[in-house]
């Protein structure tokens, strides 16, 4: 008994030297991961901090000065210029509510696609589903001349509605692979409850499913959403007056022939980046959620 106590004694000193020992490594590993986390995260807002301060220059400090270097005399006016004098409010609201437009058409569109594949049985599922994923790697580009026909003949070239659909059929596929797998981890239960009680697939559908899947609509949507209001070929191709253009096309007023007003482009800019950067602030947390919930199946 003697001897098996003090076995046991040793052991015991033995792991608590290792233990002790190996405080000072994983002291050392968080040191490190955290300092290539704040390396990291400096390289990300390193091009907004440098944006800022390129909005609140003029030319001669633009050229001049250091790209860090903070402005002399911080020119706020660029961002009064470009909202009031060069249509940037319109085109604002014009990106605003296509974009809003398109996602959630995309959104709804897509969890109806998704609903009917997973949960419901027809023959061709499979066969649509595959569609839909071998649309992802069509290039956007080698589409342009065909949509810009096919849009002129319906009379749309010129016309919003040219762009929401552009950007629903585009957003479409990687929403649906989004969406897949959530659907397929939704116990059946669930329906088969509802079903029992009466419930239509309709009724099923908007009152019972879609609000369970909140969160990766979320993910899709801002991911949507991201795309939507930064998308510069459609616009440029379809759209010609200044009363359907987007910011992502507007900031093109600011360049002339002979001069460029280089403030007022970095105003737009920053007026650009601050609506997507709000939103993923805020539902960040909303998509992560939604990527972890839909990466298991089962």
């Amino acid at each position: 008994m003697a001897a098996e106590l003090g076995k046991s004694q040793q052991v015991s000193k033995g792991s608590i030297r290792e233990q002790s020992g190996r405080k000072p490594l994983r002291k050392i590993g968080f040191v490190l991961l955290y300092v290539i986390l704040i390396t990291v995260a400096a390289f990300q807002v390193f091009p907004l901090v440098w944006l800022l301060f390129f909005s609140l220059k003029n030319n001669h400090e633009i050229f001049n000065l250091p790209p860090l270097a903070l402005p002399t005399n911080p020119k706020w006016q660029n961002y009064v210029k470009v909202w009031n004098v060069g249509n940037i409010d319109l085109y604002f609201f014009n990106s605003v509510w296509i974009t809003v437009t398109a996602t959630v058409l995309t959104v709804v569109i897509g969890s109806l696609v998704t609903f009917a594949i997973t949960r419901m049985h027809w023959k061709g599922s499979s066969f649509v589903l595959g569609l839909f994923m071998v649309a992802m790697m069509i290039p956007v580009h080698s589409t342009l001349i065909p949509l810009f026909s096919m849009f002129n003949n319906w009379g749309l070239i010129d016309n919003p509605i040219s762009l929401i659909l552009s950007y629903v059929a585009f957003n479409m596929p990687i929403t649906i692979m989004i969406l897949l797998g959530f659907y397929y981890a939704l116990p059946r239960e669930v329906e088969e409850a509802a079903v029992m009680d009466g419930c239509s697939i309709n009724r099923l559908f908007f009152r019972i499913i879609f609000p369970m899947t909140t969160s990766v609509i979320a993910t899709t949507g801002i991911i949507n959403m991201i795309y939507n209001w930064n998308e510069f070929i459609f616009v440029n191709t379809f759209i010609k007056s200044n009363k359907y253009k987007t910011l992502t096309v507007g900031v093109q007023n600011f360049i002339g022939q002979y001069t460029t007003d280089w403030g007022a482009i970095g105003a737009t800019l920053m007026i650009s980046i601050l609506p997507i950067l709000i939103a993923f602030i805020f539902l960040s947390d909303r998509i992560v959620e939604g990527i972890a919930a839909g990466s298991v199946k089962g």
